[in-house]
């Protein structure tokens, strides 16, 4: 996916069992999705957010 600050950076969540760290992504009766923990960038644009029924969430 790509960084919803707009910095234009792609953003590669594992999400298979084996990884570690790993990402949880369900989706509502409407096709959206949310990912568990949230997603944390250490370096460049330093984003950290939440995707919650396909809407980003900002951590403050």
């Amino acid at each position: 996916m790509k960084c919803p600050c707009g910095c234009g950076r792609t953003i590669e969540l594992l999400v298979i069992p084996e990884a570690s760290p790993r990402w949880n992504i369900t989706s509502d009766s409407a096709g959206r999705p949310t990912l568990h923990p949230s997603v944390h960038m250490k370096d460049g644009c330093k984003s950290h957010f939440w995707l919650r029924h396909g809407r980003v969430q900002w951590c403050k």
